[in-house]
């Protein structure tokens, strides 16, 4: 098969440029909800308002090829051969980062496919048990609003230290991420200081171990920009 014949093969008959104009908006408007969602209630450590900022050209771009291919076997096996060779690389640190791609690429695929009506209710269910279970964790665990990010990296301090330390000067702390690289360790909290002494006493314990131990406290607020 040539060009011609695959151009042929997507007509214009099996292209309905109002639906596709709608279910393009419809798509945008869902991803735009969910990077507000993300970017308000997600729990990633990493920053959110910049990774959510690719929801809607994912969830375009997915739709675009789902579009272009449903309507020609021919381009859909050039678009199997394409994926064999192209390899996406992506830094995802959280797998919460991944369950909302995965779901920003299902908003474009039901789009493509022109299940407007079923994508939108199953995209307005998940929502809605997304926000009732982040509900019910920041009732039973760390408040969003109240949270800050701790990184400590050190060469002589184990993580029973470090645990130790920042359980004894906060009531509330969620151990995130841990690595360990050229013997030096690597550790990430989130958790709930009420007083700045809190900061100053967690630190000020941890430096008496290793005066070489580095910290930085960041609000998780100023991640969602």
């Amino acid at each position: 098969m040539n060009i011609k014949d695959i151009l042929l093969d997507f007509s214009v008959e099996a292209f309905n440029l109002r639906n596709f104009v709608l279910n393009a908006l419809l798509a945008a408007l869902l991803s735009w909800v969910l990077a507000q969602y993300y970017k308000r209630h997600g729990q990633s450590v990493s920053n959110r308002g910049q990774f959510a900022n690719n929801f809607m050209l994912l969830a375009l771009s997915t739709m675009l090829i789902i579009y272009i291919v449903k309507s020609s076997i021919a381009l859909s096996l050039g678009l199997v051969g394409a994926l064999s060779i192209v390899r996406f690389r992506a830094a995802i640190k959280e797998p919460e980062e991944l369950t909302f791609l995965f779901l920003v690429i299902g908003i474009g695929l039901g789009m493509g496919a022109n299940q407007a009506l079923i994508t939108t209710v199953a995209f307005i269910l998940i929502l809605a048990l997304l926000y009732l279970q982040s509900r019910v964790r920041n009732r039973n665990g760390i408040d969003i609003q109240n949270q800050m990010v701790v990184n400590i990296s050190s060469r002589n301090l184990d993580e029973s230290q470090v645990n130790a330390s920042m359980s004894a000067n906060f009531k509330n702390v969620e151990l995130r991420r841990m690595s360990m690289t050229n013997g030096k360790l690597f550790m990430t909290y989130v958790i709930a200081a009420d007083k700045l002494d809190q900061l100053s006493g967690a630190k000020n314990q941890l430096l008496e171990a290793d005066e070489n131990a580095e910290f930085s406290f960041v609000d998780n607020k100023n991640m969602i920009g």
